[in-house]
């Protein structure tokens, strides 16, 4: 009886490890409708849909299934950087290696930037930022990741249509979020391309919920949800995540005395590490936030400036406005930051931050925030709106400090109000 029992367990145990098994590894009976390649003749297959649409794992699969059926023989596989590739597009959890079962896995050789199959195809590795390497080799297919986002997106794209010569039909591949660049408009309207687009939301099932909450919560309702999570392709000033018209003009209570009245009040520095007459500028924002969670931009004091010059124009700004606290990213400057305000004043409440994460990533929900009408201009600030304005990520060469303090001063207040601060009482 207890053996009879064992084997019931073992067989519910194979069962359930085989479904597992299929379900990870039968793409063509587990994918959407919209991660299948399309029928009929077509040249270039534009995947463009939204972050967590599954648009990796399409291009790894698609890829595994042309070359076990012996369609596709030598294939480019670029990227923004080699970096990207091999962390997304090959080694990634839905990247071309983990697509495979164990026993099929391709042999990888990341010394040669290449990919072997059983079989004899290969895959070759291209980061975009080196896209004259494409100068000379040929290929029967190609997957771009992140096409939107190349600074020289154009010049890859030529690069690889000349490379795409071998085979009756060359095919490529391209999964991207949108970004309204030339490039992308003329893909859009292009004869030989055939587009497929899905948002976020079509992945629900494969995504966490507090993930899908947030968002919603966060994106959902503004131009950057449209673009980031519904795929679509926005028609303003190309990549920006401001636009003028997400800037308005509010001003909060005063007292009598002519401070503003309210709940909070930050100062963030974004501090330059040199004075000469090219130097950066230092970013130095004030904002604050009222009782119904609405947020000022108060001032704007950035300028080229010595560090005694900011830091003195700092301090008086905290007690000319009774500020709670100031925040400084550290990542430049380390401890002399500090230093620069403690010698000053070594009584004022200081917050360090440290930049773990890219612009783009740190400016988005701040962007959000002022599309939701939850951020206002407590008076034109033009240095300000002219450079949040013109800020394209991964375009927009010059360092925008002024940006920079206006996200550590926003996201003190509006996505860290979690964090109860210490209360300072003003006399």
């Amino acid at each position: 009886m207890k053996n009879s029992e064992k084997l019931r367990r073992l067989l519910q145990q194979e069962l359930k490890q085989r479904r597992v098994f299929k379900k990870k590894y039968s793409w063509f009976e587990n994918a959407r409708p919209n991660q299948l390649p399309p029928d009929g003749f077509w040249k270039t297959w534009l995947i463009l849909a939204g972050r967590g649409f599954g648009k990796t794992r399409t291009g790894s699969e698609t890829l595994r299934s042309w070359v076990e059926t012996g369609q596709v023989k030598r294939i480019a596989l670029v990227g923004g950087s080699l970096h990207e590739v091999r962390s997304v597009m090959v080694e990634g959890e839905s990247g071309i290696l983990n697509v495979h079962p164990p026993k099929d896995r391709p042999l990888y050789i990341p010394s040669q930037r290449l990919i072997k199959w059983p079989n004899g195809a290969i895959a070759q590795f291209f980061g975009a930022e080196a896209y004259e390497q494409l100068r000379g080799p040929q290929f029967d297919c190609a997957w771009i990741d992140e096409l939107a986002k190349f600074r020289r997106a154009e010049d890859i794209w030529q690069q690889l249509q000349l490379c795409l010569r071998l085979g009756n039909n060359p095919k490529c591949i391209v999964t991207t979020t949108p970004r309204p660049t030339k490039l992308m408009k003329e893909l859009l309207n292009s004869p030989n391309v055939v587009i497929t687009r899905g948002s976020t939301f079509d992945n629900a099932e494969n995504l966490a919920p507090s993930y899908l909450e947030q968002i919603r919560k966060q994106f959902i309702n503004t131009r950057l949800g449209a673009q980031e999570l519904y795929a679509e392709m926005l028609t303003e000033t190309a990549g920006a995540l401001w636009q003028r018209s997400m800037i308005q003009y509010q001003q909060p209570a005063y007292s009598p005395e002519g401070r503003p009245e309210l709940e909070r009040i930050v100062i963030a520095i974004d501090p330059a590490t040199t004075t000469h007459d090219h130097s950066d500028e230092t970013g130095i924002v004030v904002a604050g936030i009222d009782v119904s969670k609405q947020a000022y931009v108060l001032e704007d004091l950035s300028g080229k400036l010595s560090p005694h010059d900011w830091g003195r124009r700092v301090v008086d700004s905290y007690y000319r406005l009774k500020a709670d606290r100031i925040v400084v990213e550290i990542n430049k400057g380390g401890d002399l930051v500090e230093n620069v305000l403690k010698s000053i004043d070594p009584t004022i409440p200081l917050k360090s931050v440290r930049a773990t994460r890219g612009k783009y990533t740190r400016a988005e929900p701040i962007a959000a925030l002022y599309e939701q009408h939850r951020v206002f201009h407590a008076t034109p600030l033009s240095a300000l709106e002219q450079q949040i304005c013109d800020y394209i990520p991964g375009i927009t060469a010059k360092s925008p400090d002024r940006m920079d303090a206006l996200v550590w001063a926003l996201t003190e207040l509006m996505l860290e109000s979690e964090r109860q601060p210490k209360l300072k009482i003003w006399d």
